[in-house]
């Protein structure tokens, strides 16, 4: 125990000089914190007041409050004590109670000064002109949502801001007149109160320039079931503008949009306005105030002044109409198409689309397309390898062909020969004995007559053997007829197309119906389309896939038959336009020069004419036009 008593001292000291330690850190950091932190906490609340004109329900100020008050609230860096003041005596023409109302100001605010005071509407922003000197004789001042015409600019001092709105009144019409053009009357609803008088006395007198055009009718002497009943009976081509309906003439007052819902529900006819406090849900649309921008601006404003700057050195602000929107479901009611509304118009609440209502459908569908489409692409995979083997095998058929029809063009040369020597040495024989019997001594002009008749006889009968192995090769009956062009490029295409389908050409017709007949020699313009059809094959045998030949007949503007041989080769280079129809002029390593030539000769001795023409995209085409019968 004695031990004890004596270690006892030392672990007392010990404890002592922690507990000490902790105090003087304790009393440093409380110092430091008080020295930082404390005169933030102790800073009071920046004062504001929104004086409202009407009250805090009545639109479209009410909507103004709440999105000023929203956006202080959001972009302030200190406490706000916002409060609420309404000018309820703007509703009636009597200002007596302005006097006692700015009284319950001054007292209510005179120990706690104002730090800002935000005046919503021209009513307020008369009151706080009238009065300001003795209430708000050194409060800042934000005017904002007063139309520029309703504040005294004269009697602004160092400690006022402007965010004024300006009114077009003329645009609203113009958008009315645009956006339904039939418009005959319109009906503009609006009260009795101060501020819907002087309206009225404005809209009067901007709306002049449309007198023959529109006609106007106002609410201001009606009481609003007077009005409903109004509304409800409109004639045709008639429309409604809500200014304002505070006051009606029956002494009714009206706060937020319940008139407004009242007069859509039994209207008939569609409702515009100027401010888009209203929109959603009765209104169609046009140039209308933001109240959102307006807004805005007036926060911005306000925290600059809180933060110190003058109000006097800021810039007044006005705002304008802004971008025209509206909305969808009036428009179906009303029958105003899209294309009617002006240009950067914002259109809302449209209804979903196909997509956004069946997207799960749709894509369902889509799916089973794409598969059908894979079996349909096989299946025609099989049938061209199907068409394939059909070439090959004719391919060889046809070079089969050709070799017994060279074996077959010796032996008909031999015949030609023989065919045309025979009235050749008969020709040459009677005309040895014609001149014989005209030397002679006594000239025998009957047997020279007679020779000479045969030869004459002979000479038409080596035409007629040239003429039959002309039209043996050509089929030509050399006999003019009238037929569709069409009967032309058919039997043309079928002769070609084993030689197409071998250089892999894909062969596209727009053949024109009841197209007009033709005059003139139906092989010989077989023979025009034919010379067209294998130079673009061949023009196109050297191009990569894929080679695409298309030919179309139609009437052209001038009343011709055309048709138009179109290949995707490597074309004809610009500098060669002219002279592609010039005989011996080619392009090819191995032609002649004379196909071409041969066509216009042909088309130009059946009254048409021909043409070549090269566009941007690979290859050219030959067009022809002739004359209809």
């Amino acid at each position: 125990m004695a031990m004890r008593r004596r270690d006892f001292p030392k672990a007392t000291a010990a404890s002592a000089g922690a507990r000490s330690f902790r105090l003087t850190a304790f009393i440093v950091a409380f110092v430091t914190w008080s020295y930082f932190f404390s005169p933030a906490l102790a800073a009071e609340p920046k004062r504001v007041m929104l004086l409202h004109s009407f009250g805090a329900n009545f639109k479209p100020w009410s909507e103004y409050g709440k999105e000023i008050r929203s956006e202080l609230e959001r972009q302030s860096p200190w406490p706000l004590d916002i409060t609420d003041q309404s000018l309820i005596a703007a509703r009636f023409n009597d200002e007596n109670p302005e006097a006692p109302f700015a009284e319950y100001l001054r007292v209510l605010f005179a120990k706690h000064p104002l730090d800002l005071i935000v005046s919503i509407g021209a009513p307020a922003a008369a009151f706080v002109q009238r009065h300001r000197q003795r209430v708000f004789p050194n409060a800042p001042m934000v005017f904002t949502a007063v139309e520029q015409r309703r504040l005294r600019y004269t009697e602004l001092t160092s400690n006022d801001a402007v965010v004024a709105v300006k009114h077009d009144l003329p645009a609203i019409v113009e958008n009315i007149l645009r956006v339904l053009p039939g418009t005959k009357n319109v009906m503009v609803v609006n009260g009795t109160s101060p501020l819907e008088k002087f309206w009225r006395d404005e809209m009067t007198r901007e709306f002049a320039p449309f007198d023959g055009r529109v006609a106007f009718t106002w609410t201001s002497d009606l009481s609003f079931d007077d009005i409903l009943k109004n509304a409800a009976a409109l004639p045709p081509q008639t429309v409604i503008f809500w200014e304002l309906m505070i006051l009606d003439a029956a002494g009714v007052v009206h706060q937020g949009d319940k008139a407004l819902t009242k007069l859509h529900a039994v209207a008939n006819a569609p409702i515009f306005s100027f401010d888009d406090s209203f929109f959603g849900r009765e209104l169609v649309g046009g140039p209308m105030h933001s109240v959102l921008e307006t807004s805005q601006k007036t926060a911005e404003i306000a925290l600059r002044i809180l933060g110190g700057e003058k109000a006097g050195d800021i810039q007044t602000v006005t705002v304008g109409f802004a971008a025209p929107k509206f909305d969808w479901r009036e428009m179906q009611r009303w029958g105003i198409s899209e294309s009617s509304l002006p240009p950067g118009s914002e259109i809302h609440f449209r209804d979903p689309t196909v997509w956004e209502q069946y997207r799960r459908q749709i894509l369902l569908i889509c799916a089973a397309f794409v598969l059908q489409a894979f079996l349909i692409s096989w299946l025609i995979y099989e049938h061209w390898r199907r068409q394939a083997a059909e070439v090959a095998a004719r391919n060889t058929m046809s070079e089969l062909t050709q070799m017994n029809r060279v074996a077959g063009a010796g032996e008909l040369s031999a015949s030609i020969a023989h065919e045309v020597n025979q009235p050749l040495a008969a020709i040459a024989v009677h005309s040895s004995a014609a001149l014989n019997w005209l030397k002679a001594k006594t000239p025998n002009v009957h047997e020279a007559s007679a020779a000479l008749a045969v030869i004459a006889s002979e000479s038409l009968r080596a035409g007629d053997i040239v003429r039959n192995l002309r039209a043996l090769f050509t089929k030509d009956t050399q006999q003019s007829t009238t037929f569709d062009i069409n009967q032309v490029i058919a039997p043309v295409l079928e002769l070609m197309r084993i030689e197409l389908q071998k250089c892999e050409v894909k062969v596209k017709t727009e053949l024109g119906y009841g197209l007009p007949l033709v005059t003139g020699f139906e092989v010989q313009l077989q023979q025009v389309v034919f010379n067209l059809v294998m130079n673009a094959k061949e023009a196109m045998q050297q191009t990569p896939l894929p080679r695409e030949l298309s030919i179309k007949s139609e009437l052209n503007e001038g009343g011709e038959v055309q048709v138009s041989v179109k290949d995707s080769g490597k074309g004809i280079a610009p500098a060669e336009l002219e002279s592609v129809f010039q005989p011996l002029f080619t392009t090819k390593p191995h032609g002649m020069g004379m196909g071409l030539s041969i066509c216009r000769s042909i088309i130009e001795r059946h009254g048409g004419r021909i043409w070549v023409t090269v566009g941007k995209e690979p290859g050219s085409t030959f067009c022809f036009a002739l004359p209809a019968a």
